[in-house]
């Protein structure tokens, strides 16, 4: 979660599991949106030799929609190049890094950004430097500047991609442990005295690609949007990741080698969709799907298992949610088409009738002057479910739409729970994961640093 280890098969390949996806108006550059795609979940800061990195066999794609229609418009493709400067050596590094293309550093990677569109490929940039991970205070002693370094200008876009801290929180331990949330775990059917949430998340890193692109570049008139009640105002947004068709073993290299097409193995778009939406059993299959596809699982979204479960984790804290047995229509606006115009006064990012599981961001929608972490619950349009910014609380924001607080918008005859209005998992970031300028991720934590378990980051 967001997207950890959210589905089987997906489990067993964390070099393609897209974590988490932001998309927002760059609040230092309001003439350009900011696209964030995370990979590869749970990296505990120590873990070396063998340091966790991108897959030179994996095709990493930023997605965007701007007609409506849940396909991709505009493809952002990252392809990842590693090498090693000395074979002879086990070590990741033989000394101190200081630099990028220090040769103390045994196993770079390097990345190409290219761009799609009209079915038309063209490279923007090759050769693009990583920074490596952060493994100490000897081997890379200057960490924010080996970042700062590995920020690069394709044009008017920014781009940067590597180890980031994981940003995302939420208390797995208790969530799991039939559905408790830690706060209000004294009135569970099981109760035990309530307590602070813990995060799951703390002192583990992420990789990620962050993209920095001008509006007029992915916007469906090529301008900057400023009339926010426009259709063409919104975009959608997703992450996904495609592996080739098949995979050998090669025992002449002692690696995989892949054959004929890309296929996709892993997306996302809103947070906790394949999660807590999607039952066990098609959450690979809706991995494979594009968006476009979705409608297959809008019953899903239309009378969610967690919805029905609220009322009998907790007994008698939703009594009208348990009585209610409507489609979710609110559900089905904020995660398969977006809000259209009328249902919160002065919003909308609405993208038509085709259902499918997008981040849609209405680009005439300027940042926020102090964000709201409950986003558009919390009266702020800048924020999830418009896009999502780093510090949205979605783990919140959507406990509290399944439990009903947003079943009024269109349906006024329902009376939301008292409970649902306060649901939380009682997490907070730990990490120190959001900075305010680009990459906006916070540094990763290091592995000398780290006490497993106690973030380094003060």
């Amino acid at each position: 979660m967001s997207s950890h280890r959210e589905a089987p098969e997906m489990a067993k390949d964390p070099v393609a599991d897209s974590t988490d996806v932001y998309a927002f108006v760059s609040p230092d550059r309001p003439h350009t949106v900011t696209l964030i795609a995370n990979y590869i979940p749970f990296q505990a800061p120590d873990g070396g030799p063998n340091f966790y990195e991108f897959g030179d066999d994996v095709a990493y794609d930023i997605n965007i929609s701007n007609r409506g229609k849940g396909e991709a418009d505009v493809v952002y493709r990252f392809r990842f190049h590693t090498a090693v400067r000395d074979p002879k050596t086990f070590l990741y590094n033989t000394g101190p890094i200081t630099r990028l293309h220090d040769t103390t550093w045994n196993r770079p990677q390097f990345y190409s950004l290219i761009r799609i569109k009209n079915g038309r490929s063209k490279v923007l940039a090759r050769h693009l430097a990583c920074p490596p991970v952060n493994i100490g205070p000897r081997s890379t002693p200057n960490y924010p500047d080996l970042a700062a370094a590995a920020v690069h200008d394709v044009g008017r876009r920014r781009v940067f991609a590597g180890q980031r801290a994981d940003a995302f929180h939420v208390d797995l331990g208790s969530v799991f442990d039939l559905g408790a949330l830690r706060p209000f775990q004294n009135l569970h059917v099981i109760p035990m005295p309530a307590a602070d949430g813990r995060n799951s998340l703390q002192a583990f890193n992420v990789h990620s690609i962050v993209l920095q692109v001008p509006i007029k570049e992915i916007s469906r008139k090529g301008d900057v949007p400023t009339n926010p009640r426009q259709p063409r105002s919104v975009i959608g947004v997703w992450a996904s990741a495609s592996r080739r068709k098949s995979r050998i073993f090669d025992k002449t290299e002692g690696r995989y080698v892949g054959h004929g097409p890309w296929e996709q193995v892993s997306r996302l778009g809103n947070p906790l969709f394949n999660e807590v939406i999607t039952p066990m059993s098609h959450k690979d299959v809706w991995n494979a799907r594009h968006p476009k596809g979705d409608q297959a699982f809008a019953k899903y979204v239309d009378h969610p298992e967690l919805a029905r479960l609220l009322p009998v984790l907790y007994p008698g804290v939703f009594p009208n949610l348990a009585a209610y047995h409507k489609a979710r229509a609110d559900l089905n606006a904020i995660l398969l088409t977006g809000i259209p115009s009328g249902v919160v006064p002065g919003f909308q990012n609405y993208t038509g009738t085709v259902q499918s599981d997008m981040l849609r961001l209405n680009l005439a929608i300027p940042p926020a002057s102090s964000p709201k972490s409950m986003g558009l619950l919390g009266g702020d349009p800048a924020g999830f479910p418009n896009g999502r910014r780093i510090g949205d609380d979605v783990v919140a924001i959507e406990l509290r739409a399944v439990a009903g607080v947003t079943i009024p918008l269109v349906d006024p005859s329902f009376t939301p729970d008292g409970a649902a209005g306060v649901l939380t998992d009682g997490t907070t970031d730990t990490n120190g994961g959001t900075t305010a300028t680009f990459p906006y991720l916070g540094d990763p934590d290091g592995g000398f640093q780290t006490q497993p378990g106690t973030s380094s980051v003060s």
